[in-house]
């Protein structure tokens, strides 16, 4: 198997593990209705522990999300996805890296999981106690607040790729015709972005308040969605848009354009970084 094949089996595997783990999710916040655990991604790695055979699974659920987290540093640094040499091509690739800087902690939790390591917290007191050094150094508040414009930043950008259908221009030549496929990835990317937009808005609000606490993450998003005129409502939309990003990883595991590294465009965007 060639280098090339090698990665793209990699950022197939990454999205189909990452796909699974939001369906693992949607179902947890389905659950969670009637009394079920905490919809995050590290409880749904333990439903799946959970399982029989459940270390197997979670193993390989664990590689495929090493393989994706291998797959956005190619897509930051190599530029395996052909973005311009200019701010919004930066800022994009800057948004790869940092995706693949989220995924290394859940892959890491996963493998420590399926071989018994006790690695990484829970999800809510992990996320406390870096937001909580985060806020001790200098100017700490408003790098917290820089982390949830980041997070709004990036759930626009969700959002906006969902609807205007952006994602088609990674996805092989006829997809667009694909009208149900199509629909789950557009309600799938949307209903991400707008839980994203609420996630930054717990940081920015934790900054204001000094608080680490209240810097939530996705299970916070959707209890506070519950919370809401019509929240039973709001709240099923929502899991069920979970499980529509979850179809959507598994339907780029199959039709994503996977391209290889191009040396000749990667090197000088470097060099132009560096310099």
């Amino acid at each position: 198997m060639d280098k090339d094949r090698k990665l793209e089996w990699l950022a197939r595997s990454g999205y189909a593990a990452r796909g699974i783990v939001y369906v693992l999710i949607a179902g947890l916040a389905s659950l969670s209705t009637f009394g079920g655990g905490r919809p995050d991604s590290k409880s749904a790695l333990q439903i799946v522990l959970e399982q029989p055979f459940g270390q197997i699974w979670l193993g390989v659920i664990g590689m495929g999300l090493v393989g994706f987290v291998l797959w956005r540093i190619a897509q930051s640094i190599l530029n395996t996805d052909r973005h311009e040499n200019n701010a919004k091509g930066y800022l994009v690739r800057a948004g790869l890296l940092v995706s693949a800087a989220t995924y290394t902690g859940l892959a890491f939790y996963a493998v420590g999981q399926a071989l018994h390591l006790s690695v990484g917290a829970g999800s809510s007191g992990g996320r406390e106690s870096w937001i909580a050094w985060l806020m001790q150094q200098p100017f700490g508040r408003y790098l917290v607040a820089g982390v949830g414009l980041a997070i709004v930043g990036a759930g626009c950008a969700q959002a906006i790729k969902g609807v205007k259908r952006g994602y088609l221009r990674f996805f092989e030549s006829g997809f667009e015709h694909r009208t149900i496929l199509n629909g789950i990835c557009t309600y799938g990317l949307l209903a991400r972005g707008v839980l994203f937009l609420i996630i930054g808005g717990f940081f920015i609000y934790a900054a204001f308040a000094v608080d680490p606490k209240q810097a939530g993450g996705m299970a916070d998003a959707l209890a506070w969605v519950r919370q809401l005129p019509f929240g039973a409502i709001l709240y099923g939309l929502a899991a069920v848009g979970l499980f529509a990003f979850g179809l959507y990883g598994l339907i780029e595991a199959r039709y994503r354009i996977i391209q290889p590294p191009s040396v000749d465009r990667s090197l000088p965007a470097m060099r132009s970084i560096v310099n």
